[in-house]
C-alpha cells in the first residue's frame, strides 16, 4: 500500500479538533438561516432554510445557494488551514444549479478535493429534504499566513481628511 499523496484527502494533518479553528457565522449567515451540522478537515456541513431565501418566483436564490455554498466551502478550507497556523481566502467559486427548491431546508456539504499547503479544492454539494442534488459548487482557495488574529477595522485606517493626505494639493494642482 503507498502513502497517501497530497492531493489525497487522507493526507491531512493528523490534528485533534480542539486545535482546529472553529466556525462563527457571520451576520450574512445569520439572516440566511445557517446552521453548522458538522466541522472537521475532511467535512463541513450545514443546513438552511428555503424559507426567507426565494426570489421573487417563490424558489430558492441561486445567489443564496451560492452564498452559502462560498461560505461552507472557505470554512472547510480555513479548517484544513488552521492545522498549519494558516489562514485561507477564496480565489475561485464556479456552480452548476440542477434544480430548485420552494420549500424545507437545505443542507450545504464540503468534501476535500485537494488539500494542499499553498491552494485547497473542495466540492460542495446542496442537497433538498429528499436528498437531491440541486446544486454542484467546487471552490479554490489560497492558504495565507495568519497576519494577525483580527481583520483590520475603519478605526485602524488613517483618515483621509485633506490635512492627513501629503502632498494633496501638488498632486490635483490645489492652490
Amino acid at each position: 500500500m503507498t502513502a497517501p499523496s497530497q492531493d489525497s484527502p487522507e493526507s491531512a494533518p493528523d490534528v485533534t479538533d480542539a486545535a482546529l479553528w472553529k466556525i462563527t457565522l457571520g451576520e450574512l449567515d445569520e439572516k440566511m438561516g445557517v446552521r453548522i451540522v458538522e466541522e472537521s478537515v475532511q467535512r463541513v456541513v450545514a443546513t438552511m432554510p428555503v424559507e426567507g431565501n426565494r426570489q421573487s418566483f417563490g424558489l430558492l436564490h441561486g445567489g443564496a445557494s451560492l452564498a452559502v455554498g462560498e461560505a461552507v466551502g472557505s470554512w472547510a478550507a480555513v479548517i484544513h488551514a488552521s492545522t498549519m497556523g494558516k489562514t485561507a481566502v477564496g480565489v475561485d467559486v464556479s456552480a452548476t444549479h440542477h434544480r430548485s427548491a420552494r420549500g424545507g431546508q437545505i443542507t450545504i456539504t464540503a468534501t476535500p478535493i485537494h488539500l494542499g499547503g499553498t491552494l485547497t479544492t473542495h466540492e460542495v454539494l446542496i442537497t433538498n429534504d429528499a436528498g437531491q442534488r440541486l446544486c454542484t459548487m467546487r471552490i479554490t482557495n489560497l492558504l495565507l499566513d495568519r497576519k494577525s488574529s483580527r481583520a483590520p477595522r475603519s478605526a485602524d485606517l488613517p483618515s483621509l481628511a485633506p490635512e492627513n493626505v501629503r502632498g494633496r494639493r501638488q498632486i490635483h494642482g490645489d492652490k
